[in-house]
């Protein structure tokens, strides 16, 4: 079990970021950035992802377990 939420929670990560970098190109265009902030915008796109899939994993995952103890 630990291992499928790893996995999903990984999956989950790569997904949301992917989803916030199309959400960021589809809105007003950003103004021109230097390294440093354009360093810090992709990291706090990452941490974003990774926070919305740690939850979402927590949701889904206990989820499944009390459904298990639920049914038998």
């Amino acid at each position: 079990m630990v291992k499928a939420s790893l996995l999903a929670m990984l999956v989950l990560t790569v997904l949301i970021a992917m989803g916030l970098r199309w959400r960021e190109q589809r809105m007003a265009s950003l103004p021109r950035m230097g390294l440093v902030a354009r360093g810090k915008h992709t990291m706090n796109r990452w941490v974003t992802a990774a926070a919305i899939a740690a939850a979402s994993t927590m949701l889904i995952m206990g989820g499944l377990h009390y459904l298990r103890l639920y049914l038998g």
